[in-house]
């Protein structure tokens, strides 16, 4: 899919996710980069504010200062920075409750009424449809930018996510615009939220979507399912046979939340390397390691272990063992769900 998306609205889409991601290091450098880019001080400020709403003040805040600081380091280097304009007052009389209320049902695209918390409801309505939309140094299409791209970076906030995604539709971001969001995402922020918004889009659209490839680019093969192994796996894993001869080398693909169970290789040392999405491996009395694209995994001769994907992420690896004469494998029990949920 090509991004059509600008340099505006890719650092607004980078700035977003990161300010929820709760990644301030990241979130620094695309703040600087959305600077050089054209975004003034005001959009970026307003943007972070907005974010209250959806990540809470915390996260906020964190932004905030994290934006005040790359200005301050920008100014030591001579950048002055467009403050840009602030948003307009306010009518005399403004009802936010009703502004509020036509904002959320032409976001909805239907009357939306949250009868069972019904203080909830109104903040929803005078509070962040009424007062929060109402400024305008940022357009509704712009600040559906902004939710859509910081929900990618929640976990469990995928009806939400979804529901953004249409309301993006309704505030008038384009279908192509709102289709360049993963790969802006992939590109600047990481594979797991590039996955969240890509499969919430593609459900908000109908469409077909390739959960082991939902980045758009080139990834390793998929294979077959791993039926000759799927006792040993909880969840669906695929396999793919990259090369054969004296030391064999297969891709594992694994859907999110699938891994293997705990299990000890005897006589053979097994090395991993992952070329997609994100995952975990554990051996026996250790905290666990996530693992991401480019990471590489040495396992020692008989050390029991596991390894899969995050509960939200597909996860690729490339694997092969160096085994001596008389290898084997030793499956043993799973990896149970109560283990597996802390990570």
């Amino acid at each position: 899919m090509e991004n059509v998306l600008n340099e505006k609205q890719q650092h607004i889409v980078a700035i977003s996710c990161l300010e929820a991601k709760g990644d301030v290091e990241g979130l620094a450098g695309a703040i600087s980069g959305g600077l050089d880019a054209g975004l003034t001080v005001s959009q970026v400020k307003e943007a972070l504010s907005q974010l209250y709403a959806y990540t809470g003040f915390p996260r906020s805040l964190n932004a905030l200062a994290t934006l005040q600081s790359v200005l301050d380091g920008r100014k030591r280097r001579g950048i002055d920075d467009p403050e840009g304009r602030d948003a307009d007052p306010l009518p005399e009389g403004y009802d936010a409750l009703r502004q509020g209320t036509e904002v959320q049902t032409k976001l909805s695209g239907r009357p939306f009424d949250y009868t069972f918390a019904p203080a909830t409801d109104y903040y929803l309505k005078a509070h962040l449809f009424g007062d929060i939309f109402a400024r305008n140094n940022l357009t509704h299409a712009q600040r559906e930018l902004v939710t859509v791209s910081a929900l990618s970076a929640l976990e469990g906030c995928g009806a939400q996510l979804k529901s953004h995604v249409s309301g993006a539709r309704n505030m008038g971001l384009t279908d192509a615009e709102i289709r360049s969001i993963p790969a802006v995402l992939a590109a600047r922020v990481g594979d797991v939220e590039a996955w969240r918004a890509g499969k919430a889009i593609a459900e908000v659209y109908g469409e077909d979507f390739d959960e082991a490839r939902p980045l758009g680019r080139p990834m390793f093969p998929k294979g077959g399912p791993n039926e000759a192994y799927a006792k040993y796996f909880t969840g669906g894993s695929f396999l793919a046979p990259l090369s054969s001869g004296k030391v064999p080398v297969s891709n594992v693909t694994f859907e999110p939340g699938c891994r293997n169970n705990w299990h000890v290789h005897h006589k053979g040392v097994q090395v991993l390397i992952c070329v997609g999405g994100t995952g975990w491996y554990q051996e026996w009395g250790k905290p666990a390691r996530k693992l991401n694209p480019g990471d590489v995994v040495e396992i020692p001769e008989g050390v029991k272990h596991w390894h899969g994907a995050a509960k939200d992420s597909w996860f690729q690896h490339v694997t092969f063992t160096v085994a001596e004469d008389g290898a084997s494998n030793e499956w043993l029990e799973p990896v149970t769900d109560e283990e597996y949920d802390k990570l």
